[in-house]
């Protein structure tokens, strides 16, 4: 007997290293240790492996087995790693042949079935980065192992069925096992889905146009509004007018949802935006991502390369609309807990609709409004100013009124807007392709005022507001990426003074009402 060697994955965030699982059989009393910083869930996988192995007909060893994984300075976690650990053993114990070279993530049952994991999908791409091409999951994680380019999956239900194909005696293995209720993976359709159609939305014509420049330039919004003017409507068709994301972005977003458990077993890569409505009680692990031990992704990183929605936005904890500044900025989430740190992607676009005051009243005249001015100023405060300076757009919803009513049924749909939408990201597409960037909310300062600089007699009014200390430096740049987005829906080669006035009024509608 020597030692025998598998491999697995162990995950960090959505960074995955490989692990080297090195099994001995000693010549003491029985035993069965695992080393190599494992979890509580790995401890616990020395009897699930035992039971596996014994009702798959090839019983492990009854001396000392010992278990090392390494790096062993790195933590492990989670069930993931029982099929690499019972590889392993079997190889040591001469009961399978070599299995050097293959990747083995799945959790075993102890009737011997294969279950599958949450994050095979990130999993299996570091796999095949790291120049691991084979793989063996369990059979319900395999339609998802295999959107990874370059993979080699193979799907078991049973560790009986995977031993016999690396060489096992099948004179003893329980090969016409059939595991009841296997899990069966779901259809992926979110291509399927409906889609909220723009055109439900009565009047809101200054709203609707702000919705589009949002989502042509992927700027962040805040709107401002009594209770049923239609703040929630609008966000919510906010996603149908963004484009299809391309296979990378749709690979992130997917092993980001694998990762989260929000889907089992997809079939096919998500390719529609995300939208996260998370509701105003929820906590900053919740929003930004956390849990013990190492932290999981939170509404923030679900709603990567798609839509996070916070309705209420007053309501949340000030601490948890703070928290999201840096991924503003960043589009990365970097969460560092004791066990360990985490990164996750998180480049969304913030939507935060929120009342002029606690009762909603505080619009148009104000008649009906209780609240005192101490009081609204309080309710609107909870939003801080840093935060409020990363949001592009600013926009006044007013009630609908009973003449909207009347237009019905003759507003734009989101088809027709998105394909203005879908034509102005080609036009950037085109023009920030040099630089690495795709839309206009990604363009740095020193690109706007370098490369893409506008003349001082475009930018008058701009430079007064920022002489006047009107805008923040921050948001002169704002300015100027809303201006590039507005002249990319009338299809012009720069943005124009008008198109600058434009922004500028787009981003203070709050502030004048």
């Amino acid at each position: 007997m020597g030692v025998g060697r598998s491999y697995c994955v162990a995950l960090v965030g959505l960074n995955g290293y490989i692990v080297e699982v090195e099994a001995d059989i000693g010549q003491t009393l029985p035993a069965f240790v695992i080393l190599g910083l494992p979890d509580a869930a790995l401890n616990e996988a020395k009897e699930r492996i035992r039971s596996a192995a014994r009702n798959s007909g090839i019983p492990l060893s009854r001396r000392k087995i010992t278990a090392n994984l390494i790096p062993a300075s790195l933590p492990k976690r989670g069930s993931g790693f029982d099929l690499a650990i019972t590889m392993a053993v079997l190889r040591a114990a001469d009961d399978i042949r070599s299995i050097s070279g293959t990747v083995f993530i799945a959790e075993l049952g102890l009737d011997g079935r294969l279950r599958p994991i949450r994050g095979i999908l990130p999993a299996v791409m570091a796999a095949v980065q790291a120049g691991y091409p084979d793989i063996v999951v369990a059979e319900a994680n395999a339609a998802e192992a295999a959107l990874v380019p370059g993979a080699n999956v193979r799907g078991y239900k049973t560790l009986a069925r995977l031993a016999f194909d690396f060489g096992a005696d099948p004179t003893e293995l329980a090969l016409d096992y059939d595991p009841p209720g296997g899990e069966q993976a779901e259809d992926d359709d979110d291509a399927c889905a409906p889609v909220p159609d723009l055109g439900d939305v009565s009047g809101q014509s200054d709203a609707r146009r702000a919705l589009e420049v949002a989502a042509a330039g992927g700027h962040h919004m805040l709107l401002t509004g009594p209770p049923g003017a239609g703040k929630t409507m609008l966000a919510e068709r906010l996603p149908g007018l963004l484009p299809d994301l391309q296979n990378k972005a749709a690979m992130e977003v997917t092993a980001i949802h694998s990762l989260a458990a929000v889907r089992s077993g997809a079939v096919r890569l998500i390719r529609r935006p995300p939208f996260e409505n998370p509701h105003h009680s929820a906590t900053s692990a919740a929003i930004i991502g956390g849990g013990s031990g190492l932290p999981r992704p939170g509404a923030a990183s679900r709603a990567h390369r798609g839509v996070l929605f916070l309705d209420e936005a007053p309501e949340y904890e000030r601490r948890v609309l703070d928290a999201l500044r840096q991924p503003l900025e960043s589009g990365e989430l970097v969460i560092h807990r004791s066990a360990g740190t985490a990164a996750y992607p998180a480049r969304f676009q913030l939507v935060l609709a929120a009342n002029p005051c606690p009762c909603g009243k505080a619009s148009g005249k104000a008649m009906d409004c209780t609240c005192t001015p101490l009081m609204r100023r309080r309710y609107f405060g909870r939003i801080s100013g840093p935060l409020l300076d990363r949001v592009d757009i600013q926009l006044q919803v007013q009630r609908v009124s009973l003449a909207d009513f009347g237009q019905a049924g003759q507003e734009e749909d989101t088809v027709t807007v998105a394909g203005r939408v879908q034509a102005a990201r080609q036009g950037q597409a085109e023009r920030l392709g040099p630089f690495g960037l795709e839309t206009n909310s990604q363009i740095p300062g020193r690109v706007l005022r370098g490369e893409l600089r506008l003349s001082p007699g475009t930018t008058r009014i701009l430079d007064t507001a920022l002489e006047r200390g009107i805008l923040t430096a921050r948001g002169y740049d704002r300015v100027l990426r809303l201006a590039w987005t507005l002249a990319d829906l009338e299809h012009s080669e720069v943005p124009t003074a008008d198109h600058i006035g434009q922004a500028l009024g787009l981003r203070q509608a709050t502030a004048a009402a």
